[in-house]
């Protein structure tokens, strides 16, 4: 039996000698930092939320501005031929889109030299960009202050780790040092998230606002050709 038991005591040696797996969750990772941790992680949270409803805010508004009936400046084009300036700006008045707030403010101006109706439209499409590009430049804000937010965390915690290290006069166990600073360097990737999730959604809304401004030329463009047209 001596063997026996002797083979049974080296096996469970062993298994207490390996090294035991340790689990961690995002949650631990978020909660373990210290206050100071967990006050930068709350403000890159609250930079992320504002950062998602702006951009799905901007969003929604962009794709509402984009849409407008094929039809619109046909119909413009026949009525304002017709004599129907009433008509054209019934349909404008009618039509929620900066095309047709554009066209009707040149509607309105018909009858003044083509220089003044150009004038108008340049002004009310100025004021259509400014209503377009509404707070999409704090997404740009975000992308850049959220690296740093996780930059300024991770120093701090890398710097209680350091102090952590020279209070214990050379004792200190090596895995609170390394816990100290894998909790200081989470700020750094919630950083790096916020940052990456704002620049993509401001690079999307320059992109699609880029195409509304397009559309507006190209109908302000239709819209004064109309008037060069001979009668």
């Amino acid at each position: 039996m001596q063997p026996t038991d002797s083979l049974a005591t080296a096996q469970n040696a062993l298994l207490e000698d390996q090294p035991i797996e340790k689990t961690l969750s995002i949650w631990d990772l978020i909660t373990s930092g210290g206050i100071g941790g967990q006050l930068i992680m709350i403000t890159l949270g609250l930079l992320l939320f504002f950062a998602l409803y702006l951009y799905f805010e901007r969003l929604m508004a962009i794709n509402a501005a984009s849409k407008i009936d094929v039809n619109f400046m046909n119909n413009i084009k026949m009525n304002i031929l017709n004599g129907k300036l009433d008509a054209a700006k019934m349909l404008c008045a009618q039509t929620n889109s900066p095309v047709a707030r554009l066209t009707e403010k040149g509607i309105s101006r018909i009858g003044k030299p083509l220089e003044d109706i150009n004038t108008a439209i340049e002004n009310a499409g100025k004021l259509e960009i400014y209503k377009l590009e509404k707070n999409v430049s704090m997404l740009a804000t975000i992308s850049g202050a959220g690296p740093m937010i996780g930059f300024l965390g991770t120093v701090i915690g890398m710097i209680l780790a350091f102090h952590k290290m020279a209070s214990g006069g050379g004792q200190i166990e090596v895995g609170a040092l390394a816990e100290g600073i894998y909790t200081a360097m989470t700020t750094t990737v919630a950083g790096l998230i916020v940052g990456i999730v704002a620049f993509m959604g401001y690079n999307h809304l320059v992109v699609k606002t880029d195409k509304v401004v397009h559309q507006m030329e190209a109908n302000a463009t239709d819209f004064l050709d109309l008037l060069n047209e001979p009668s």
